[in-house]
């Protein structure tokens, strides 16, 4: 592997419109592109996207370029992933752990499976981001008419009756078994009154609601997942445990109902299946969420998820956010993320 070339490019990717969240709104998502190389084959070359998250991922650091080069030049020598040692810097391993699987195989269809093959979508939920009420409506009503059958609202940014009202209203029209409702607090409410506010959100009947409370406070948490009638799902809560140990620790716990990983902030593929086989152990239900990656970042995400044996609808659909994504067949129909022209699958990845 030493003869590989890794070329790191650092990108800005554009929104259509601000994406708003508790912590704040983004306008543009930058991420670090690793583009694959090798002189003796210079018809041959692969993609990687490295995007941690600002003010969240554990590995955002001021030099992340730095390291980046360092992790690529570690990687070149050694010829693997070394992830004991890097196992701190997540967005790098997922963006590492792209590059190499496109190398690999030479396409963007990284396993053979029936949704590489353009076969079968994988069932997504239908985000609704944050905003006014009226903003959040609209959202509401074209996800509704686009048949999603799982919706999910980002609360936490307005009014909290006027959440319950949206709630209701989506109620209204689809009773408990017809639409599965989840919400994502980002750890906007208090621990003094998120128990109450937890059991009024279960009267409308939602499948779950992720990090209520801001992520850290181990003993709230638990206190929450114990005494809660809305089953609760960890998030940012998983950030940062990096150690097989450690992931088994929290679990036993806090005991949450779900726990929702994204591979650029939890491990990357191989940190992300350690969390996966140690709920399973503890009879926890998961679902695969992207984290605002590019194109590139969420049709790794979906060629992995599609090698899982995922039960519940996973949270692969954000690509549609930006002005100028990086052009992969990727589509959303209905419901589903669909790898749309798998004969496509060799095409060149071009940064916009």
């Amino acid at each position: 592997m030493e003869s590989l070339h890794f070329e790191i490019c650092p990108h800005v990717l554009h929104f259509k419109r601000p994406a708003g969240t508790s912590r704040g709104v983004y306008t543009t998502r930058k991420s670090w592109f690793l583009h694959l190389t090798d002189p003796a084959n210079p018809e041959k070359e692969a993609w990687g996207e490295c995007a941690p998250l600002p003010n969240l991922s554990c590995d955002d650091i001021e030099d992340y370029e730095r390291v980046l080069a360092d992790f690529c030049q570690d990687v070149a020598q050694k010829g693997y992933i070394d992830c004991p040692l890097w196992r701190n810097y997540p967005s790098m391993v997922f963006g590492m752990e792209t590059a190499l699987q496109h190398w690999k195989t030479g396409s963007l269809a990284f396993w053979n499976t029936p949704f590489s093959r353009g076969e079968q979508g994988i069932q997504i939920n239908g985000l609704i981001w944050m905003g006014d009420y009226d903003y959040m409506y609209e959202q509401i009503l074209k996800k509704m008419e686009l048949g999603f059958r799982c919706i999910k609202l980002k609360i936490g940014a307005i009014d909290f009756e006027q959440e319950l009202d949206l709630l209701r209203f989506i109620r209204s029209r689809f009773p408990v078994g017809t639409i599965e409702l989840r919400v994502d607090a980002n750890g906007a409410f208090k621990p003094e009154d998120a128990l109450d506010k937890l059991n009024r959100l279960a009267e409308i009947g939602l499948h779950s609601i992720e990090q209520p409370i801001r992520a850290g406070q181990r003993g709230e948490m638990a206190r929450l997942t114990a005494e809660s009638r809305l089953p609760i799902a960890f998030d940012e809560e998983l950030i940062g445990i990096n150690d097989r140990a450690e992931k088994a620790r929290l679990l036993d716990e806090t005991k949450p109902a779900y726990i929702v990983l994204k591979p650029s902030l939890h491990g990357g593929m191989e940190g992300s299946k350690e969390w996966i086989e140690e709920a399973e152990k503890r009879n926890i239900g998961w679902w695969i969420t992207s984290a605002l990656e590019s194109n590139v970042g969420l049709n790794a995400i979906g060629q992995w998820c599609a090698t899982l044996n995922t039960t519940l609808p996973q949270g692969l659909g954000t690509g549609q956010l930006f002005v100028d994504n990086v052009d992969i067949p990727l589509e959303v129909r209905q419901d589903a993320l669909w790898f749309s022209a798998p004969e496509q699958a060799k095409k060149k990845i071009v940064l916009k």
